[in-house]
């Protein structure tokens, strides 16, 4: 399973959202103040070194696109989250949510209209 660290995640999320681009493309999608190109630079060779991250060459520049898409790693996330926290239990998640007193109503009812759809599913 791959966790990622705040900053290869915060890399990532951008590279999510540009599908592919340079260094500088990156950097600029930060909000100020930016962090240095150098280790944003750095940050992305790493990521391509645990094969997160691709590249394609161009002369003496690199262009960067994931290789792990933003659903693998969020399922990957919930998998561990689940596991680590609630005992890989999925009731003790809802019950976890349903704790939280800031759901809305409408919230609520749309949850259980997911979980009455999943129920119907698993049922055939």
């Amino acid at each position: 399973m791959i966790t990622l660290t705040k900053a290869e995640e915060n890399i990532m999320q951008i590279l999510w959202d540009l599908d592919k681009g340079f260094v500088k493309d990156i950097q600029a999608q930060f909000p100020d103040p930016k962090p240095p190109y150098n280790s944003v630079s750095t940050i992305v060779r790493v990521l391509v070194k645990k094969e997160i991250v691709g590249f394609r060459k161009y002369g003496g520049t690199y262009e960067y696109f994931p290789l792990l898409s933003k659903e693998e790693y969020r399922s990957g996330q919930m998998k561990r989250l689940v596991n680590n926290y609630f005992n890989n239990s999925f009731k003790q998640v809802v019950n976890f949510f349903s704790e939280n007193k800031n759901l809305k109503t409408d919230e609520v009812n749309e949850v259980i209209r997911m979980l009455e759809e999943l129920k119907q599913k698993k049922n055939g």
